[in-house]
């Protein structure tokens, strides 16, 4: 098991997820999406793009973030750091909350014609500190990765 989760390919494998995951994360969240309420003046149409991004994102993140936080469980138990596991885990929670209630609750109020102020707002600002953890996050992982 030790060298499943040691070896040259289980490494390319996690390199490649972080590399899509984090990186997607940070060009969805702090390029194009405001990119996109700068350019689009519909910015309920501007929203509704950023929305599908995100959605894609989390994806990207619930199936990655899976697998990479397998890879450090296994590594965990076998013996190795459990701080990556920890973040990872965090990360992957985080990912959960945020399309599975933050995401629903937003377009429950967006159906019933409620996407601006109150209960919207809050929520949405919930998503972005949330999202922003992430990022955070996996810039932990990816630091820590580089020291080790």
């Amino acid at each position: 098991m030790q060298e499943m989760v040691e070896g040259r390919a289980a490494r390319a494998l996690e390199r490649l997820l972080q590399i899509v995951w984090f990186g997607s994360m940070w060009t969805v969240g702090y390029l194009v999406a405001p990119v996109l309420f700068s350019v689009i003046p519909d910015r309920v149409l501007a929203g509704l793009v950023a929305g599908h991004l995100f959605r894609a994102v989390a994806w990207i993140g619930l199936l990655g973030g899976g697998v990479l936080t397998l890879i450090e469980c296994l590594r965990w138990r076998a013996g190795g750091g459990r701080w990556r596991a920890l973040l990872l885990l965090s990360m992957l929670v985080l990912v959960a909350v945020g399309e599975f209630w933050l995401q629903p609750a937003m377009e429950a109020l967006k159906a019933a014609g409620v996407s601006s102020g109150g209960e919207f707002a809050r929520l949405h600002g919930i998503a972005a500190s949330i999202y922003l953890l992430q990022s955070l996050l996996a810039l932990g992982v990816v630091l820590g990765a580089r020291r080790s």
